[in-house]
């Protein structure tokens, strides 16, 4: 497998990732909440969330687990299912035609990602948005395609113009020569791609350029935030960045950077990147916008 498919792949983490620490959802058996709050009522549910069996594209899991990991996410980052809502796994199995196994499995990975919680003799409860993960890829995407849409693409903008450019200085002063021949081959794979029209080839170079960039700026907090610019990355609309375009000008700059970074000018090359990072003329809000309080 190639570089560049090892680190698309990584970007794109499966929803699978929160099964490898195990919550209190293992700990004890579910709990129906007493009192007359059931939970949710699925049956009212939009069309596009119907069986799971029938949803396939777009779901980062494999099989029904992912699915349901997909669904279940997408509905509470919605509001769908509101914080402090409690969801009984025994109507989550009927509503979407799985097993026991599936739900309880589902529910643990939304747990690792902050979105519920579970408590012996209380259930399983979805919890608020201060206790989200909001670094976890799964849920930058599914706010960045639901009513917090907005809010979601203004605040990964923000923190890439905070991550980025700092990682662009710290890179210069790790001159190893095959990070250098591999950010000059995305440069060029970039060009060849703008040249053919081909976008998503683009995409993908410009991805591993930013994610690798990250990974030798030294700083291994710097480096655990490598995912949230893979993700912001693949997350369109919103305030557009050098990056979400494949223009001429985008890739001069990234260019810009590699050229920096080659003479192991840091201050150049955290230019070359804010450079990057600005809004095009023509998006009235420039990154990072003040904002009234």
């Amino acid at each position: 497998m190639s570089t560049l498919a090892h680190t698309m792949m990584t970007a794109a983490r499966s929803a699978d990732s929160g099964l490898a620490t195990p919550g209190e959802l293992d700990r004890y058996p579910y709990a129906d909440t007493p009192g007359t709050d059931r939970g949710p009522v699925w049956d009212g549910g939009e069309p596009e969330l119907g069986r799971v069996g029938r949803r396939t594209a777009g779901s980062r899991g494999r099989g029904l687990h992912g699915q349901l990991v997909q669904q279940l996410g997408q509905m509470i980052v919605s509001g769908d299912l509101g914080a402090d809502r409690p969801l009984v796994p025994e109507e989550i199995g009927q509503r979407f035609e799985v097993s026991r196994t599936v739900v309880r499995e589902s529910l643990r990975v939304l747990e690792a990602k902050g979105l519920v919680s579970a408590r012996p003799n209380v259930g399983t409860r979805v919890r608020p948005v201060s206790d989200w993960n909001l670094l976890d890829p799964d849920i930058i995407e599914w706010r960045a395609y639901g009513p917090q849409r907005d809010d979601q693409r203004r605040e990964l903008s923000e923190l890439r113009w905070t991550i980025e450019p700092l990682a662009a200085r710290l890179a210069a002063g790790h001159g190893r020569d095959d990070v250098q021949q591999r950010l000059t081959d995305m440069v060029e794979i970039m060009g060849h791609a703008l040249g053919q029209g081909d976008a998503l080839t683009f995409a993908r170079a410009d991805n591993e350029f930013h994610s690798l960039l990250i990974q030798v700026a030294g700083n291994r907090m710097l480096e655990h935030l490598s995912g949230i610019v893979s993700a912001a990355l693949q997350v369109s609309g919103g305030p557009v960045t050098g990056c979400e375009r494949p223009t001429d000008t985008s890739l001069a700059h990234h260019g810009r950077i590699v050229d920096a970074l080659a003479a192991g000018d840091g201050v150049a090359a955290e230019e070359a990147m804010r450079q990057l990072l600005t809004v095009h003329p023509e998006v009235e809000r420039v990154v990072p916008a003040p904002r009234p309080h």
